[in-house]
């Protein structure tokens, strides 16, 4: 084809954009420290077990890796309690949401459902499948509003066309989560369909402390067009080998095994992701670092006269009530690197990672000083929503 005929669904494609790389940062403006809290990243490191794993694995890295991965299959089950069955794992949980869309909607005739301000992945995927994306906007306090998204629901013309509808929780970049009854009412309307997929990406679940947060794992004993999304590079610190899980009812599990490319997920990853499950201590440190990270935020922002939504992933998201682009300058010039979610719709917002306490307090610091010296935006909060 000529590359001239090229869908303007491609053409118009606005691709990911990853945090910036520390090495960049350091060459760019010649500093010595750098950190980076803008890809949500683990800061430990990965488990000890998975390392151990890795070294273990490099005996046979000139052999094809497991296509069914069966041993990180056995891992997940027994560390879930779900059937192997119904488990399909990809090269992160972003090929497995580019599966879902290419398996279950149709190109230029179907739509996928879901919410502004979430995580991009959904809306890349769908457009380079030259699948429609519709939207909902957020609610004021920037949950996904699920009132909104039934509503769309249940209009004829959508119901015909949305196969799938994608739900963050926790959702990224906000850290905010939708509640047991609000989930539950939810998929007792949509949830046993036969022509719609609900797909609850659960990519922070571990680090979760709302007490009202919904277990996607009870839910699909209930409903089964819920589909679940997991990942490993969160709490379990493996972001550089890419490993993702689905899991979802047999049959749609089988469908997903059909299109997927084999040996999608090498065999160190297999390997790594398999021991870090079993790692119980780790997960633990993961979490308690965690979560005195984002209180010490809580208390330093509140300080500093910055509005922030408390959260139920590993990062925290605030106002700066400035131009958020400036202020990452600003920011990178003293060895912070932020990440504002202008992509989002939310101009004036900065998302902040966890990090080590010497990296929060690091950037914590030089936040004072950097809303010195940038001015306040004169658009107001809640016109960039």
């Amino acid at each position: 084809m000529n590359v001239l005929n090229v869908s303007s669904h491609i053409r118009n494609l606005v691709p990911y954009s990853p945090g910036k790389p520390i090495s960049e940062t350091k060459r760019e403006l010649g500093l010595e420290t750098v950190v980076k809290l803008a890809s949500n990243e683990n800061p430990l490191g990965p488990s000890p077990k998975a390392l151990k794993a890795i070294q273990a694995a490099l005996q046979e890295i000139h052999l094809y890796p497991d296509a069914a991965a069966y041993e990180l299959g056995q891992a997940f089950a027994e560390r879930y309690g779900v059937p192997r069955e119904c488990l399909v794992f990809g090269n992160g949980s972003n090929e497995l949401i580019d599966l879902l869309v290419r398996v279950f909607c149709e190109p230029n005739k179907e739509a996928i459902l879901t919410s502004d301000a979430a995580f991009v992945a959904y809306p890349i995927c769908a457009q380079a499948a030259r699948v429609e994306v519709k939207t909902t906007p957020l609610t004021q306090d920037l949950k996904f509003d699920l009132q909104a998204m039934a509503a769309q629901l249940r209009q004829p013309e959508l119901a015909q066309r949305v196969r799938l509808v994608f739900i963050a929780n926790p959702n990224n970049p906000t850290g905010t989560y939708v509640n047991q009854g609000e989930l539950e009412a939810f998929l007792a309307e949509f949830g046993n369909r036969e022509d719609l997929l609900v797909v609850l990406d659960e990519a922070y679940v571990e680090f979760v402390r709302a007490l009202d947060y919904p277990s996607g794992l009870e839910l699909m004993k209930q409903y089964p067009g819920l589909v679940l999304l997991r990942t490993l590079s969160k709490v379990y610190g493996l972001a550089g080998l890419r490993v993702g899980a689905l899991v979802a009812r047999p049959e749609l599990a089988d469908l997903l095994h059909r299109v997927r490319n084999p040996f999608n997920v090498n065999s160190l990853a297999q390997a790594a992701a398999a021991a870090a499950l079993s790692d119980q201590d780790y997960l633990k440190r993961v979490q308690e670092l965690t979560w005195s990270g984002l209180d010490y935020f809580y208390k330093e922002l509140e300080a500093l006269g910055l509005k922030y939504w408390p959260s139920q992933g590993n990062f925290v998201l605030f106002d700066s009530f400035r131009d958020s682009s400036a202020l990452f300058q600003s920011w990178l010039k003293r060895g912070v690197i932020s990440r504002p979610v202008k992509n989002y719709g939310l101009a004036t917002h900065i998302r902040l990672s966890v990090g080590l306490r010497e990296e929060n307090e690091l950037a914590m610091s030089t936040l004072a000083e950097v809303l010195k010296e940038v001015p306040p935006s004169t658009q107001s909060a809640g016109d960039d929503k």
